[in-house]
């Protein structure tokens, strides 16, 4: 601890409170203790005992002029030097019975162990209404009970249902005698509050209890199977570490909850009969909202962000029933007070007053603790990770890591020791518990049940990055004045462990400044990093393809407007020894790989030996561009030992604009603008290799039936074939692909959909997206989709001229194009969803990129050159 200790000039004899007689040869001087809030000097003997951590003696009570109120367990203290105050004691309270003394003699006769407890009870005496500061000035927003049903308000909750849904009937669950009489008397509150009325709706769903933390029992309905009918409302919540970040300064803060908030948002009046309850008890329908269903939390969201859009981000956090007040001083605390105060009773919105938190240095809210200076996790959150027991299957691993994945910005590395338990989360992996994974779940437990505490930006920059690296993922550090903001870490996918160390050190650092730029952006910070390359990076005069890829391309994710370059000219990096570097340059990039393969070329001995044979005019194939580059029959030559043959390799298999293509159309791509020696051997060997090639790739066999030949066709997009893709993951643009090719260039077209559209919405999409392109077609080839026999698809493609020529029913071998071109894009999508982050919709434009620009064994280019004449240029070629 820090403390001196000095010997004592006699040894003394020191009684102890259990009696024993003890030895005392040293003393501690000028050592405090801290007594309700208060610091007391004291003078510590030193004693070898086992009992008592520090023993404060008469000698001790009697300096600080102490006396004892027996009556209300308090220490009232008046030391000489100070005001009085008082110390309370812990209040313990007897154990009420729970067995008989029989049962407790006849326990202790089994010799059943047993403990003798005493319970001390923490709670705090309940503060009344009229006592609270501002509060007592509203009790009509504090009552006890709702009024009765809420007043019409500005948006009321809205099932909607998936087109063709029929009304869902379920058996009520079984409930115990104890639960069965709670039903009766809260049906019976809820008919007397009108919040239900007796029903003959066709919906049912059974009920069931939850308990609440104060012991009551809140009434449910099970609405899951109502919930998988209906359409999901994307109303976004705020992030929780977003809202954290809105506190900075605050010093005062309040919690506020609302009584029984989803009872005050009405239920559209069509869609009241939906969410019908079936009791033993009788048929009722919901004429508020109700707990359980899908969209509600994100209704109430908006109900709540409507009523607050004044003052939300100033001195207001709200998370869909909960409401946040803080404040810099008490006074612009009490103002702020009553403006949500006058808010929730203008807009008639009811508090509970037993749960709310007011005039707080410091409040749990959304599993954290926070005050004015940091932010901690709940130990009450934590204590259930840290008692979680060993997951037995995939869905508990998953469940486990959800929830302590909500604190992980407060652990460093989190990335790193979660990786054997999300190595079992994936796909086709056995469930195998070893003991990696046993450290992994002991190891997050034990940096959870640390103190993690981080602190809340100021605002007032200073911002350092710590950033570091190893072969399984990236961690970053951000610090503000010397204290952790937050942590971060990233897995790295299997292939990008091979990366070499530069390019993983750079990611480390592109990663901290991507996830935190919304507390970078127009600030001066500083990067350390123990990687001393980096510090040469911005002057270095070449760099390698995914060097050049990296930092626009996350400036692309990071933001459309500022670009990496302009956060990275105002940061700093340094090495780990403390060495700071002057201020970042502006990087600019330029497009060296062609410069640098041209100077590669005079330290290759063949390449040399071509070179002079060009300028003697001695060779016919080879030729010398006009930068100087050695070319073969117009295409750069690649030196045979070097690493740019691996780099183009690779971006030209497994980039987005390539998504991992055979051989003999990746060989094709690269021979329209580079040329080495084996070139071709060595491209069917790369692929052969690739992982994700394996993975994703059907295996392809020789129909046993006879292919039907299709007509010779004369111009371009004269004849199409068509099909749709379904039962894809769903994203917010759809499910389902439309695409449409040309069965002349095979230049094709790809539309995310979905299953809800109406016949008259595919038939928009294809106006919009192939008419207005390349005309009205003249036959259009398509198997017997619903969509395809609808009456407005052929009559709007009569209308048009167009004739519909329909493939025989399960036999697919009569349209080989469709057939060949469903196995294509599946593929693609399926390499997108592996390789690439994000969904696959997001991905579709570049997959139909690649597609048309990509060679076409059938017709001996690739679909854009059919096209418009010439291949489209892409980042290799």
């Amino acid at each position: 601890m820090g403390l001196e200790v000095e010997p004592l000039g006699s040894i003394l004899s020191i009684s102890t409170p259990s009696g024993a007689v003890m030895l005392s040869k040293e003393k501690i001087k000028a050592c405090q203790v801290g007594v309700a809030s208060h610091m007391l000097d004291v003078t510590l003997l030193v004693l070898d005992m086992q009992d008592f951590d520090v023993i404060l003696g008469m000698d001790w009570l009697s300096a600080n002029h102490a006396s004892i109120d027996c009556f209300h367990k308090e220490f009232v203290f008046n030391p000489p030097s100070e005001t009085s105050f008082k110390f309370k004691g812990a209040g313990i309270v007897c154990i009420p019975k729970v067995i008989s003394v029989m049962k407790a003699s006849k326990l202790l006769s089994q010799s059943t162990w047993s403990i003798l407890a005493s319970v001390v009870d923490t709670r705090e005496p309940e503060v009344p209404l009229s006592s609270e500061p501002v509060v007592r000035e509203y009790p009509d927003v504090f009552l006890n009970e709702l009024p009765g049903l809420p007043p019409p308000r500005e948006i009321n909750f809205a099932i909607e249902l998936e087109p063709g849904t029929a009304p869902i009937s379920r058996a009520p669950y079984r409930m115990a005698p104890a639960e069965l009489k709670e039903l009766k008397v809260q049906l019976q509150e809820l008919l007397d509050k009108g919040f239900i009325r007796p029903s003959v709706s066709p919906w049912e769903a059974p009920v069931l209890f939850v308990k609440k933390k104060d012991g009551s029992m809140r009434l449910c309905i099970d609405y899951r199977e109502l919930n998988k009918v209906t359409v999901k409302n994307r109303y976004p919540l705020p992030r929780i570490d977003d809202l954290f970040d809105q506190l900075q300064g605050a010093t005062i803060f309040s919690k506020i909850d609302l009584r029984s908030g989803y009872h005050q948002l009405r239920i559209r009046e069509s869609d009241i009969p939906k969410i019908a309850l079936r009791s033993r008890y009788g048929h009722y329908e919901f004429i508020v909202m109700s707990f359980g269903l899908t969209n509600a939390h994100a209704v109430f969201m908006d109900l709540m962000n409507r009523v607050f859009k004044d003052s939300l981000d100033t001195f207001v956090i709200v998370f869909i029933d909960d409401i946040l007040i803080y404040s810099k001083t008490e006074a612009e605390h009490e103002e702020h007070l009553h403006q949500v105060l006058e808010t929730l009773r203008a807009n008639k919105l009811y508090v509970k007053f037993s749960k709310c938190e007011l005039w707080l240095k410091k409040v749990t809210f959304l599993g954290h603790v926070v005050s004015s200076e940091e932010v901690s996790v709940d130990p009450a959150k934590i204590e259930v990770v840290t008692s979680w027991p060993r997951p037995s299957t995939v869905s508990k691993i998953c469940s486990f890591l959800g929830l302590a994945g909500y604190y992980r910005r407060f652990v460093e590395d989190f990335s790193r020791i979660a990786s054997p338990l999300t190595q079992l989360t994936r796909k086709g992996t056995p469930f195998v518990w070893n003991p990696a994974c046993e450290s992994s779940f002991q190891e997050l437990k034990q940096k959870l049940m640390s103190t993690l505490v981080l602190t809340v930006p100021d605002g007032s920059g200073g911002f350092v990055i710590y950033s570091d690296t190893s072969k399984k993922g990236l961690g970053c550090v951000l610090m503000q004045q010397g204290k952790e903001v937050a942590y971060a870490s990233h897995q790295l996918k299997s292939h990008k462990q091979n990366y070499p160390t530069d390019d993983l050190e750079l990611a480390a650092v592109v990663f901290s400044l991507k996830i935190w730029r919304h507390y970078l952006y127009s600030e001066k910070i500083q990067i350390f990093t123990d990687h001393k390359s980096l510090k040469y990076f911005f002057t270095q005069k070449e760099l390698n393809i995914r060097q050049r890829r990296k930092v626009p391309h996350s400036a692309a994710l990071i933001t459309k407007q500022a670009p990496l370059l302009r956060d990275l000219e105002r940061a700093e990096i340094a090495v780990s020894v403390g060495e700071v570097t002057s201020q970042l340059a502006r990087l600019i990039v330029q497009p060296t790989l062609r410069q640098t393969i041209i100077v590669a070329q005079l330290n290759d001995p063949y390449l040399v030996e071509k070179h002079l044979l060009v300028e003697a005019w001695q060779s016919e194939d080879f030729s010398i561009s006009s930068d100087g580059g050695l070319t073969f029959d117009g295409r750069l030559c690649v030196l045979e030992d070097s690493a740019v043959k691996a780099e183009l390799l690779a971006e030209a298999h497994s980039s987005p604009f390539t998504m991992h293509p055979e051989s003999t159309k990746m060989y094709q791509d690269l021979r329209r603008a580079y040329w080495w020696r084996n070139m071709k051997r060595e491209d069917a060997d790369f692929v052969s290799r690739c992982l994700v090639c394996q993975q994703v790739k059907a295996p392809k066999q020789k129909s046993t039936r006879l292919l039907q030949p299709l007509g010779v066709l004369e111009w371009k997009w004269e004849s199409v074939s068509m099909d749709f893709i379904t039962r894809l993951p769903r994203t917010l643009k759809g499910y389902i692909v439309f695409w449409v090719v040309d069965r002349l260039t095979k230049s094709a077209h790809f539309v995310p959909g979905k299953s809800t559209y109406t016949a008259s919405k595919w038939g928009q999409l294809y106006m919009t997206e192939i008419v207005r392109l390349h005309g009205v077609p003249v036959f259009i080839i398509s198997d017997r989709d619903a969509r395809f026999t609808s009456k407005f698809w052929k009559g709007l493609q009569l209308a048009l001229g167009t004739r519909l020529d329909f493939s025989i029913a399960f036999h697919p071998q009569t349209d080989g194009q469709t057939e060949r071109l469903n196995q294509v894009l599946e593929d693609m999508l399926r390499v997108c969803v592996l390789e690439f982050s994000g969904s696959w919709d997001s991905h579709l434009h570049l997959i139909e990129f690649t597609y048309n620009n990509n060679y076409q064994a059938t017709i001996g280019m690739a679909p854009f050159e059919a096209l418009y004449g010439k291949c489209c240029r892409s980042p290799v070629c």
